[in-house]
C-alpha cells in the first residue's frame, strides 16, 4: 500500500515529519517498507509511503484507514468531509439492477453518468502513480481514484453495450465464457458470482470486468458498481481463475458492507469536479438485509491485567472514538463497544485490547513475568520419550527424516493397520496430499528412495511422529534400511542387510525403553513380503499387546514408493503409547544386585518343524524350566545335509542360575531333561 503525504494531509494534519511518521506506524503494527520522493511536480517535502498492511487489516488498506491511524497516534482532528450531494438529472436512461443471489452478494450499489471521456487532471494522475496505479482515462482513474482513498473497488460499465439496460447479480451458468480485461477467455463454474446483462456475464463479480463491457473512446453513458463481495467467494474465483488484482485483494480480505454507496457518491463527485460527468443519475441500493454493528464487552480490569499496567479509563475511550468505535457505559468498569462494519478483524475483547495496547505503545509496556498463582504443570512425559526414542535410534546408526503428514488415498490404504478409517482431508491441496498418514512408513521409505536415487548405496532413516486414523491419534516411530548390513571394511566380506538386523535395531530400541525382552509372532501384513514379517509384542504371552511391525517391505510397495523391485529395504514400526503403557512405571523401578554365584550353561540341537516360530520353541522352554533358567538364546540354525526334508535344527543356548547358591549338575541336568521332554511333547522335537 503506497500513499502520498500530501493525499494523507486531505484528512490529518501530521505534526511530525516522515521520518518520525514512519517510525510511529512501525510501532503501531503498519511496517513501512520505504519511504520514498513523491513524483515530480509535487510539493516540496512530499514523499511516499510504501507500507506493508497485515492481512486482518482490510480497512487500513486506503488513505482514509491510514489516516484514521495517524490521527489517533497524534490525538489529531480527523477531517472527513461528506461527498456533495448531487441532484439526479432527469433525461437519462435508466438501469435495472436485480440481485438474485444475495448470499455471495449482499449489497450491491449501481448509477448511471453521461460522461466525457479524455485525460485525468495532472493533481489525480501524480497521486495514483505515487499509489503505483497506472493512469488509463478520467473516467478509470476516479474509480481507481476512489479505491486508493476509501479502499472500496469500483468498476464502471459501458452502458450501451449492456444487453438490456440491466445488471444482474448471478452465479455463473454451466459453460459460460467471459474475455476479461486482460484479453484473456475465461471459463465460469457454477460456484462464481458474476456481474451480468440480460444476455451474457460481463465481469467476474470482485475481481475483473468484462472487455466487451470496457469504458473506450466511444463510451457516452456509463454505469458505475458499487457492491460487497462475499470475501470467500472473490477468494475462490480469484484462485482458480488465477488471476489476482487490487479489487480481489480487498474484498477476499473484507470489505466495508456499509461502504458502496458512500464510494459511489464520491466517485461521482470526483467525475462532476474533473468535468468528466455531465449529469449522473440517481442511486440504486439493492441491500435486501442491512447489516447491524456488533457490540463487544471490554473490561477496564482486563485491560490491566493483560498489559500490566493500570491505563486511563478515559485514554480507553478516547482512543476508541477515534479509531470509529463507540464506546456504551455498561458500569462496574466496562464499557459496550460498538464495532463499525470496516473493522473486520474486531469480534472478541482481546481485539480491542489489543487496539488500546497499540496506541498505547509496546514499548511502553512493562517486559515483566505475571504473578504465578500456581506450580506450573509437569511436562509431558511424551515429550522426554521421544527424546529419548531419538537418541536411542541415532544410536543404532539411524539418521532422522522429517516428512509430510499428508499422503496419497491409495499409499494410505496399503499401509493402513486392520482397515482402520483414513482420515481424509476436506480440502486437500492435490491428490498427492489427500490424507492424513495412518503409518509413518510411506514417508520414511519415500525419503530412502529419495537418497538411492542421489546414489547413496547404504540408507537407515528414522522418524518420530504421529499418524492419524478417524479413530484418533497414535505416536510410532518408523525404522527403514537398505544396503550394507555392516559399515564396509577390508577386514570382513560386505554383507547385506537382513531381518536379523532390523530385528537387532528394534531391540535396541525397546531395551532403552525399558520394555524387556520382546516376543515375535508371523505378521500378515499387506506391505510386508509373504513370510517376511513378524508383529512385536511386549512378552510371550498370549494376550501380551502388540508393540507394532517388523520385517522386508514387499517389492511391489517399494517400487510404488519409488525404489526399484530388486532393492530390499526392511522397515520396522512401533507403537510409542503401546510401549509406554508395557514399560514398567519407573517410580517401581528395582535394583537387581550382580549375581555372586556362577552361571551353568547348557547347548541343545534340536529338530524341528521349519514352519515352527522360535518365539514358540523359548516359550515351551521357559514353561518346562525351573525359576533358574534365565536366560535363552538362538545361536544356530541349520538345513541342508543330514536334515530330512520339512525340518530344522535350531540350537539353543540355556543359561542358568540361583541367586543364593551355586548349582549342582544335577540340578541343570533335570532342568534340561525337563526341557527336552517338553519339546518333544508340545512340538515333537528331538536332540540331534
Amino acid at each position: 500500500m503506497r500513499i502520498q503525504l500530501s493525499w494523507l494531509g486531505d484528512f490529518v494534519a501530521v505534526p511530525v515529519d516522515v521520518t518520525a511518521l514512519a517510525d510511529g506506524l512501525d510501532m503501531r503494527g503498519f511496517e513501512v517498507a520505504a519511504t520514498e520522493p513523491a513524483p515530480s511536480g509535487s510539493s516540496a517535502g512530499d514523499a511516499v509511503l510504501d507500507l506493508e498492511i497485515t492481512t486482518n487489516r482490510p480497512d487500513c488498506l486506503s488513505v482514509i484507514g491510514i489516516a484514521r491511524e495517524v490521527a489517533t497516534m497524534y490525538r489529531a482532528a480527523l477531517t472527513v468531509t461528506p461527498p456533495e450531494a448531487v441532484p439526479p438529472a432527469a433525461g437519462l436512461p435508466e438501469l435495472s439492477v436485480t440481485l438474485e443471489d444475495p448470499e455471495l452478494c449482499p449489497r450491491y450499489a449501481a448509477a448511471v453518468a453521461e460522461v466525457t471521456l479524455g485525460p485525468s487532471p495532472a493533481w489525480l494522475t501524480r497521486r495514483l502513480e505515487a499509489a503505483g496505479v497506472r493512469a488509463i482515462n478520467n473516467i478509470v482513474d476516479v474509480t481507481n481514484y476512489v479505491l486508493v482513498e476509501l479502499g472500496h473497488p469500483m468498476h464502471a460499465f459501458d452502458f450501451d453495450r449492456l444487453g438490456g439496460g440491466e445488471l444482474r447479480i448471478r452465479r455463473a451458468r454451466p459453460g459460460e465464457r467471459l474475455r476479461t480485461l486482460d484479453g484473456q477467455n475465461r471459463t465460469l463454474t457454477e460456484d462464481m458470482l458474476v456481474i451480468a446483462d440480460a444476455e451474457r456475464p460481463q465481469a467476474v463479480a470482485g475481481v475483473m470486468g468484462g472487455a466487451d463491457s470496457e469504458v473506450n473512446g466511444a463510451t457516452r453513458i456509463i454505469a458505475l458498481e458499487s457492491a460487497y463481495f462475499q470475501p470467500v467467494s472473490v477468494r475462490r474465483t480469484s484462485k482458480r481463475l488465477a488471476l489476482s488484482t487490487d479489487a480481489s485483494y480487498r474484498f477476499e480480505r473484507g470489505a466495508d458492507v456499509s461502504a458502496p454507496v458512500r464510494a459511489l457518491e464520491r466517485c461521482r463527485e470526483l467525475l462532476r469536479q474533473i468535468g468528466a460527468a455531465k449529469a449522473v443519475g440517481p442511486v440504486i441500493d439493492c441491500y435486501p438485509q442491512p447489516r447491524t454493528p456488533s457490540r463487544v464487552r471490554l473490561r477496564h480490569a482486563r485491560i490491566g491485567h493483560l498489559l500490566g499496567p493500570t491505563i486511563d479509563a478515559a485514554f480507553v475511550t478516547d482512543v476508541l472514538e477515534r479509531l470509529g468505535f463507540t464506546p456504551h457505559a455498561a458500569g462496574d468498569g466496562a464499557w459496550d463497544v460498538e464495532v463499525p462494519l470496516r473493522r473486520v478483524d474486531v469480534s472478541r475483547e482481546i481485539d480491542l485490547i489489543e487496539e488500546i495496547a497499540r496506541h498505547y505503545g509496546y514499548d511502553r509496556l512493562p517486559s515483566t513475568f505475571p504473578a504465578l498463582g500456581e506450580l506450573s504443570p509437569a511436562p509431558d512425559p511424551r515429550i522426554d520419550r521421544d527424546r529419548l526414542v531419538r537418541r536411542l535410534a541415532g544410536a543404532a546408526g539411524f539418521s532422522e527424516a522429517m516428512t509430510f503428514a499428508f499422503i496419497e488415498a491409495d499409499t494410505a490404504t496399503a499401509f493402513a493397520d486392520d482397515g482402520a478409517p483414513l482420515a481424509a482431508i476436506s480440502n486437500p491441496l492435490s491428490a498427492q496430499f489427500s490424507v492424513l498418514r495412518p503409518s509413518l512408513l510411506p514417508g520414511v521409505v519415500t525419503s530412502v528412495a529419495y537418497n538411492r536415487r542421489r546414489e547413496r548405496r547404504d540408507v537407515k532413516l528414522f522418524e518420530v511422529a504421529t499418524r492419524f486414523t478417524r479413530e484418533g491419534e497414535t505416536r510410532a516411530v518408523a525404522l527403514a534400511w537398505i544396503g550394507a548390513g555392516a559399515p564396509d571394511h577390508w577386514s570382513a566380506k560386505l554383507r547385506a542387510v537382513d531381518f536379523s538386523d532390523i530385528k537387532g535395531a528394534v531391540e535396541q530400541l525397546l531395551s532403552g525403553l525399558e520394555v524387556g525382552v520382546p516376543a515375535y509372532r508371523p505378521a500378515a501384513c499387506g506391505y510386508l513380503a509373504p513370510g517376511g514379517g513378524a508383529t512385536v509384542h511386549a512378552s510371550d504371552a498370549p494376550a501380551a499387546p502388540r508393540l507394532g511391525v517388523l520385517g522386508q517391505l514387499a517389492p511391489s510397495v517399494a517400487a510404488g514408493l519409488g525404489l526399484e523391485e530388486a532393492n530390499v529395504v526392511f522397515v520396522a514400526e512401533l507403537d510409542l503409547d503401546a510401549i509406554a503403557e508395557a514399560a514398567p512405571d519407573r517410580g517401581d523401578v528395582r535394583v537387581t544386585p550382580l549375581p555372586r554365584h556362577p552361571s551353568v550353561v547348557r547347548d541343545l540341537s534340536i529338530l524341528v518343524d521349519t514352519g515352527l516360530p522360535a518365539s514358540t520353541v523359548r516359550g515351551t522352554i521357559r514353561a518346562a524350566a525351573p525359576d533358574t533358567l534365565i536366560a535363552v538364546r538362538e545361536f544356530d540354525r541349520y538345513t541342508g545335509t543330514g536334515i530330512p526334508d520339512g525340518l530344522v535344527s535350531l540350537s539353543v543356548r540355556l543359561t542358568f542360575r540361583a541367586p543364593d547358591r551355586t548349582l549342582t549338575d544335577a540340578e541343570v541336568q533335570q532342568a534340561v531333561d525337563a526341557v527336552v521332554a517338553a519339546l518333544a511333547t508340545a512340538h515333537d522335537a528331538r536332540l540331534r
